[in-house]
């Protein structure tokens, strides 16, 4: 290979990796000829949370003051100092598996039908508010589904409470695929 290609190579190498340190914020608001611009106001904190930066690596005993927030070009109210102990607990994951649901309404393809799904998923939040509620065309039947039980036992105790409402003539339990969270 020729001295040139080196250099070259060389260069392209280092112009990349100068290009993959700026951080996602300041790609958003760079101006370019011909594009429009984009202007962030938000406080360090979440510029942080956004690039990627972790907040155990900036000190936390100097917390920004409005004064000098306010010479950073930063609004005072949104600069607030990060404090573990008040961040949520986020330790659930959602995932999709085989389960059961209780199907309170199956319709026809009508308007009228999509109408009656809704308004029974309505009632099914009014008497039991802590239920899923799904209503979806699947064709060619309006159906209304509650739940996400992950065995047939729990899907059969709620199924005997809404029976006992004298409201869920219709229901019915079936195997479906629920969200359950770990």
């Amino acid at each position: 290979m020729s001295r040139k290609s080196l250099l070259c190579a060389a260069i392209l190498c280092g112009a990349l990796s100068l290009q993959a340190q700026t951080k996602f914020t300041e790609r958003l608001q760079r101006t370019l000829p011909g594009e429009g611009s984009v202007v962030l106001h938000q406080s360090q904190a979440l510029a942080d949370l956004v690039n990627g930066i972790s907040a155990t690596a900036t000190p936390a005993a100097s917390p920004k003051t409005p004064a000098t927030a306010t010479a950073a070009g930063e609004h005072p109210q949104d600069v607030v100092p990060y404090d573990p102990t008040e961040a949520p607990v986020t330790n659930t994951v959602k995932v999709r598996m085989n389960g059961y649901r209780i199907q309170v309404y199956s319709g026809g393809n009508s308007r009228q039908s999509k109408n009656e799904a809704a308004m029974m998923g309505q009632r099914v939040r009014s008497l039991f508010g802590d239920l899923s509620v799904y209503t979806h065309f699947s064709n060619p039947h309006w159906i209304c589904r509650v739940g996400d039980f992950k065995t047939y036992e729990e899907a059969n105790e709620m199924y005997r409470q809404m029976k006992e409402t004298g409201r869920f003539r219709e229901a019915v339990i079936v195997k479906s695929k629920i969200y359950a969270t770990y």
